[in-house]
C-alpha cells in the first residue's frame, strides 16, 4: 500500500491525465484494426487506471466512463 498527499490542484490535474488516457484508450478500443490481443491488453490498462480515477472522481464522473463488458461470440 502507498499513500500520497496531494493538493487540491495536484487532484485535478491527476483527474484531467487519467481522464485523458480512459478517453484515448476508448477510443482506441472501439478501432477495429487493433488485433484482438492488444485490445485485451489496452481493456486490463483501462480497468486499472479507471480503478485509480474512482478513487479521486464522484460517482457522477466515473459513471462516464464505465464500460459494459462485451459479450464475445464463440461462433
Amino acid at each position: 500500500m502507498l499513500g500520497v498527499l496531494l493538493s487540491s490542484k495536484e487532484v485535478q490535474e491527476v483527474e484531467y491525465l487519467l481522464k485523458k488516457e480512459m478517453e484515448e484508450l476508448l477510443l482506441d478500443l472501439g478501432d477495429s484494426r487493433i488485433d484482438g490481443v492488444v485490445k485485451r491488453a489496452m481493456e486490463e490498462r483501462y480497468q486499472i487506471i479507471f480503478k485509480v480515477y474512482r478513487r479521486f472522481a464522484t460517482p457522477q464522473e466515473c459513471s462516464k466512463y464505465i464500460r459494459q463488458r462485451l459479450k464475445q461470440s464463440r461462433y
